[in-house]
């Protein structure tokens, strides 16, 4: 064997390994990297005893053995893991293949020479593998953070190469003698890899629609539930300031009702109590905002004869944004409303019970409503075919998601009950 021939496998070796920890997510320390060289160094030293000292053919056919399962175990032992570091090393083998065909494409125009190949191959070792860490590691790191079932989409053509290449150049001349079912393999495993790509990219494209459109419904609740507070504000400061400025509207009446001025007295009257009680904010809780909604919502469900009771102990600082609040609060009440309404279709008595503390820096939110028996459950949460409904719940769950926080859905004896703790 020439040394420029070792040489290159030599090369190969370091090329495999080096890609190979580059594709792992591995935090490096100087520990971890002196245990990365003192593997690498034992592999290539081991590699070397069998070649030289054994034969080199038996090391080409135990090769997975003295490289790949070692440096596996390395990779495992340094990542924490199983299925990435195998993956990991079965792609660098599978990046073996760029260098290797370059150099005989390389040789092919330049005609077949001694030796040229190895000389090809040690050449563009170094720009293969700047260019691979450069343009690819940073994404393979980040695809081993996937869930097991995608790792393992991934990683399906680098193990079938794997093992198409063993099967049919290493262990036997398959390849070389050109039989069909195996020379049309590997064309076969692109193609139906490409259409688990083109599956998975359009499944992901309408994931992301689905979400966009929940993000977009999300920002439009957000938007109308700051209108809302800010207009139930706007009409609470106006009622305060007529209170304030009662003397004044007294005043006024007085001066009507001495000049004989009835009429016109009676509609200022009118007109201040209709402004006083547009909204009136019954505090159920020292947190205004929550005031505000519960408020707002107790007048709605008035007006459908729906039974309503409030039992909150929440105070004004708390640690959740108030735009969130109004979101959750709205979302959990309107879903409350609308099952109670169907309830009262079917000519039944429908109520709405909420009960909400603070407590340790935790908000704990309780509602239970009448409703249905036919309610559908999916993974723990209610689900609806209603065109237009069940973007409440996704909000909640989102919010709850957002605060690190617990959420729980049940139905029981007719009764709906979410429970919430953030």
């Amino acid at each position: 064997m020439s040394i420029i021939h070792f040489a290159n496998l030599f090369s190969v070796g370091v090329f495999g390994m080096v890609l190979s920890a580059e594709f792992c997510d591995i935090r490096w320390t100087r520990r971890k990297q002196l245990i990365m060289a003192s593997g690498m160094a034992a592999i290539l030293m081991f590699q070397g005893i069998i070649y030289f000292a054994v034969d080199a053919d038996l090391a080409e056919y135990i090769y997975p053995l003295i490289t790949h399962l070692p440096l596996t175990s390395v990779l495992c032992l340094l990542n924490q893991r199983i299925l990435w570091p195998a993956i990991s090393v079965l792609t660098a083998y599978l990046c073996c293949q760029p260098r290797r065909w370059l150099a005989l494409l390389i040789v092919a125009l330049c005609g077949s020479r001694p030796l040229l190949q190895d000389v090809v191959e040690l050449l563009l070792t170094v720009p293969m593998i700047l260019f691979l860490i450069h343009f690819s590691a940073r994404q393979m790191r980040t695809l081993s953070h996937y869930p097991w079932q995608e790792q393992c989409q991934f990683g399906m053509v680098p193990a079938l190469y794997y093992c198409f290449d063993y099967a049919t150049r290493v262990y036997t001349n398959l390849l070389l003698d050109g039989r069909l079912v195996v020379t049309e393999f590997m064309p076969f495993v692109c193609s139906a890899a490409y259409l688990i790509f083109l599956y998975q990219t359009s499944e992901a494209g309408r994931i992301r629609d689905r979400l966009e459109q929940t993000r977009d419904s999300l920002n439009l609740q957000m938007t109308q539930a700051v209108r809302e507070i800010e207009a139930l504000r706007e009409i609470q400061r106006n009622t305060r300031a007529h209170r304030h400025d009662m003397r004044h509207h007294m005043l006024y009446i007085l001066t009507c009702i001495e000049n004989e001025k009835n009429e016109q007295a009676r509609d200022y009257i009118r007109g201040i109590c209709s402004e006083i009680d547009a909204v009136i904010v019954v505090p159920f809780c020292k947190n205004e905002s929550v005031n505000l909604i519960f408020s707002a919502f107790a007048d709605r469900i008035k007006t459908h004869d729906i039974e309503f009771h409030i039992s909150a102990e929440i105070p004004q600082m708390i640690p959740i944004a108030e735009n969130d609040l109004c979101v959750l609060l709205s979302n959990a009440l309107e879903n409350a409303i609308h099952a109670c309404l169907l309830v009262k279709k079917n000519g039944l008595p429908a109520k709405i019970e909420v009960s909400a503390y603070e407590s340790a820096g935790i908000l704990f939110l309780q509602i239970v409503n009448s409703c249905r028996d036919d309610i559908l459950f999916r993974h723990g949460i209610p689900v609806t075919n209603d065109p237009g409904h069940g973007i409440g719940v996704h909000s909640i769950c989102a919010i709850v998601k957002q605060y690190g926080g617990m959420y729980a859905f049940s139905a029981r004896d007719r009764q709906f009950i979410l429970r919430v703790s953030l």
